[in-house]
């Protein structure tokens, strides 16, 4: 059941615009993705970084995202140092 949830949980994502944003010299640029611009940034697993801003009650709920790492909205301000900066992170 939870593999289900997990699937329908990306599929909704993937299928839904996302928006993620991309450090660059001095502006963060965000965007909003289609599915198929998804799909290519997907293909490009070693330079983009998926980040689950959900919090752990809502992990509880819906299950995780294979792939993702999950840093709680509520503490992302503070995680800061744990993104990347020379890849593009793709949001759910």
């Amino acid at each position: 059941m939870k593999r289900w949830i997990g699937m329908y949980i990306f599929t909704t994502f993937a299928c839904a615009a996302m928006s993620f944003a991309q450090n660059t010299s001095s502006e963060n640029k965000e965007k909003q993705l289609s599915a198929d611009e998804l799909k290519q940034y997907l293909e490009k697993k070693d330079k983009i970084f998926f980040l689950d801003v959900r919090e752990p009650k809502e992990l509880e709920e819906l299950g995780t995202i294979k792939g993702y790492v999950n840093i709680p909205l509520g503490q992302l301000e503070s995680r800061l140092a744990e993104l990347p900066k020379d890849k593009l992170i793709i949001t759910a």
